[in-house]
């Protein structure tokens, strides 16, 4: 991505333009665009669950950004429970995948086979030790960074 700041706008481009017009006229074919004020955007690496990117500006022959902390507002308590409903949402889905089998045995009598009873046992057993460890962290950012994988 290149950029180019026009009387203190910074206007963004995907790729140097092949033509490009300005107060001398009319240029075609574009190869060194820092002649006309074209210069490379540099996007720093960022975690968007935490922070965000400030406005961008031109230091050092680039185009950049900051990255900026973004405020939780949150409390750690509230951040838990919703990581927790996530949690149970996604447990929720994979246990919906075979609800059948349990409910084909209340209906009818025929046995869940044993794979999949256990299978269910060890999401609910795993889902467990996830919020456990949920609720043993202590600050919102971890709450927020805290991925989970079941």
């Amino acid at each position: 991505m290149i950029a180019i700041d026009l009387n203190g706008t910074i206007k963004t481009f995907s790729k140097l333009p092949k033509v490009w017009n300005d107060a001398n006229g009319t240029h075609l074919n574009i190869i060194d665009g820092e002649v006309f004020g074209f210069y490379p955007v540099v996007v720093p690496t960022f975690d968007s669950r935490i922070q965000e990117l400030s406005t961008i500006y031109f230091s050092n022959n680039t185009f950049t950004y900051d990255v900026i902390e973004v405020p939780i507002k949150e409390t750690l308590a509230e951040l838990k429970v919703n990581k927790i409903a996530q949690l149970k949402a996604m447990v929720g889905n994979k246990l919906s995948e075979t609800d059948w089998y349990i409910i084909r045995e209340a209906d009818t009598g025929v046995a869940t086979p044993q794979d999949i009873k256990d299978a269910r046992a060890a999401l609910r057993a795993q889902s467990n030790t996830i919020e456990a460890e949920v609720n043993a962290l202590s600050a919102k950012k971890a709450v927020v960074l805290f991925d989970i994988n079941i």
